[in-house]
């Protein structure tokens, strides 16, 4: 069964699911969600470090606000759900390291305009897939704190349920159906109006 509150996974997914049930939109999302996370890591990597470690200087791996949020996504997610969550806060650790290399190598004057340009292209296909395939501006609009915090853990989600048919617990995937048909339904009878 699920969780409740901040942890109900069947009501975040839910509601990310109303604004994300085109196909292609979906496609969309799921090439396009990581590398924003990704390329916000590296750009993260510039703010100082909030603790000294000896390993900092060698490796380039800082503990700083990019890590800091690292760690907030993978615990969050784990708290969602045990095995898709390790899964996911896996992927965000991964991404701080490499993101963190990348950043070293670059150095900030080139770091800055290649996240600028993979941020631009990011989400002009994420626009592109609501206006002109959903038909449904961004979960973001709505709620920005979720859709930034969920956006990464769809994809997994929906990578594992279409891949694998994985669901978090028995019904899991039905019953979020039932939900975002009735999401769906009340957003687009308030269209008509």
């Amino acid at each position: 069964m699920g969780k409740i509150g901040l942890f109900d996974l069947e009501k975040h997914f839910s509601f990310y699911g109303a604004y994300h049930s085109n196909p292609i939109n979906i496609l969309i999302h799921t090439i396009f969600v990581w590398p924003l996370l990704f390329t916000a890591l590296v750009i993260l990597y510039f703010t100082p470090a909030l603790i000294e470690c000896p390993f900092q200087c060698k490796i380039g791996l800082i503990p700083n606000i990019g890590f800091v949020f690292t760690l907030i996504y993978a615990g969050f997610y784990i708290c969602l759900d045990r095995k898709a969550g390790t899964l996911a806060a896996f992927l965000c650790l991964v991404c701080w390291v490499f993101g963190s290399l990348l950043a070293k190598n670059l150095g900030f004057s080139l770091a800055w305009k290649v996240v600028l340009a993979a941020q631009i292209i990011c989400w002009t296909g994420q626009f592109i897939g609501h206006g002109v395939f959903e038909r449904r501006a961004p979960a973001l609009l709505d709620n920005l704190l979720q859709a930034f915090v969920m956006a990464p853990f769809f994809v997994v989600l929906e990578v594992l349920q279409m891949g694998f048919g994985y669901e978090p617990y028995p019904g899991f995937h039905a019953r979020v159906k039932d939900n975002i048909d009735a999401e769906i339904k009340i957003y687009k009878e308030k269209k008509k109006m």
